[in-house]
């Protein structure tokens, strides 16, 4: 199984929301791309990037910040909030993004989803962020009448490259990943589906590995991370796909302030 770092952007910031809440925001970085090459030399196989101004706006605005991330990694990255069109996938795809990742547009233009799709195989994920069981929108401001194993369906059949599934309610709470909901959703399509969402600590992400047969293939890891209730390589010792050696030990977060 995956373990994916996430980076939250907040005006150029690394931060972390609680369960969604831009008004309860920690940062924990002011320079995200000294973040973001942590990670990779900890040993991350990709990282999660998320434009929370984006996705309150409805358009990029930390692209600046993502193009640095995206020339000073050599990993891979997937990057949501704020793709809204066309355009701006194109723009993501161009700075060397693998992945874009849609969230509202799913629910709201489905046929450009599946258009894009078309354009771009394997490079667009759907985002599907649900707060007790209905999809939320518009960086979670909004909630809509769609239950998410019914709009994860949908997206299959469009051709995407994966699922990322967050229970809002859990994110940046530490309280465990809602397995349920993951299995529920997981059952229900066989895409690969990414966890998000309440991780915090080891025994959290063991208890996702029940899900690898059903799918679940990856999970990302915020809050944990970055309060060092979890340590990346510890992470990938526990679930990674094999033991990483010589990784260079958590760095303090104040250096990046």
């Amino acid at each position: 199984m995956e373990v994916i770092p996430a980076i939250d952007l907040l005006e150029g910031r690394c931060v972390r929301l609680y369960k969604g809440d831009y008004a309860q925001s920690q940062v924990y970085s002011h320079n995200p791309v000294e973040t973001a090459k942590m990670w990779a030399d900890q040993g991350a196989t990709r990282l999660h990037l998320v434009d929370l101004d984006g996705a309150k706006v409805g358009k990029i605005v930390n692209l600046s910040t993502i193009e640095a991330i995206a020339n000073a990694v050599s990993i891979p990255i997937e990057v949501g909030g704020g793709i809204r069109d066309g355009s701006s996938v194109i723009q993501l795809l161009n700075l060397g993004v693998q992945w874009a990742i849609l969230g509202t547009v799913a629910v709201e233009q489905p046929e450009l989803v599946q258009g894009l799709c078309e354009q771009f195989p394997q490079q667009i994920i759907v985002g599907i962020d649900a707060r007790n069981g209905l999809v939320a929108t518009r960086g979670w401001l909004e909630t809509s009448q769609i239950f998410a194993p019914q709009l994860a369906t949908q997206m299959q059949e469009f051709g995407v490259a994966a699922i990322i599934y967050t229970d809002i309610n859990r994110d940046g709470t530490l309280q465990g990943p809602n397995l349920e909901a993951l299995r529920e959703l997981a059952s229900a399509i066989s895409i690969p589906v990414i966890a998000s969402g309440g991780v915090g600590s080891v025994t959290d992400l063991l208890t996702l590995l029940s899900l690898e047969p059903q799918g679940v293939t990856g999970v990302i890891v915020g809050k944990a991370l970055y309060t060092g209730d979890i340590s990346l390589p510890e992470a990938l010792r526990a679930i990674g796909p094999g033991r990483i050696q010589d990784i260079p030990p958590s760095l303090d977060f104040s250096s990046f302030a």
